[in-house]
């Protein structure tokens, strides 16, 4: 027995002092021994998702080095243990990022709500634009008829009243020959 606990303290000593974060694998509970194997006595017991610090590891017999939250110290097989925070602590967290996630959804669910609102006020708006426009391009569409319209009255109008023109000099023009005309006095006045 004093072989057993005196390789133990110098087994100890021999080991680095790692003093990873580490906790007892989630499904089990499991107990812990005086030594770096089954055929230590069993020194206490630790439940599964307790916190522990990994203080060694025994590479030959598998075994790793913890101390409790309490303080107490032994071995226990490496695959019962788990390097970083427990599912139960981290369990609160994600319950928390859970609840942080479904409030974000919410807000960001009503903003896409308004913003849908908003896209169907503005499709209104603009389908009442765009009827604006084509009203507006008609009436442009007629208003450059009637200009063309008018231009070409204006132009016959023109070709009328020169023709009536050209007409009326071409019959003074014939008449005028035998209209008589007036014979000036010989007063010899000048």
């Amino acid at each position: 027995m004093r072989k057993t606990v005196l390789f133990t303290a110098l087994l100890s000593f021999s080991l680095p002092v790692l003093a990873e974060k580490g906790h007892i694998a989630d499904d089990v509970y499991v107990f812990f021994h005086g030594g770096p194997s089954n055929e230590y006595r069993i020194t206490g017991r630790v439940n599964s998702g307790e916190p522990v610090e990994i203080l060694g590891r025994n590479q030959g017999t598998g075994y790793v080095q913890i101390r409790t939250e309490s303080g107490r110290t032994g071995w226990l097989p490496e695959k019962f243990v788990a390097t970083g925070d427990s599912k139960l602590i981290e369990l609160p967290k994600l319950e928390q990022a859970l609840e942080e996630s479904r409030l974000t959804i919410s807000k960001q669910a009503e903003t896409i709500e308004q913003l849908n609102a908003r896209l169907k006020e503005l499709q209104g708006a603009n389908s009442n634009y765009d009827n604006q426009i084509r009203t507006l391009n008609t009436e442009i569409r007629d208003l450059q008829s009637k200009i063309a319209n008018m231009d070409q009255s204006n132009m016959m109008r023109w070709m009328t009243y020169g023709g009536l023109i050209a007409f009326g000099g071409v019959v003074l023009g014939l008449v005028m020959p035998y209209i008589p005309r007036r014979r000036k006095r010989n007063d010899d006045w000048f």
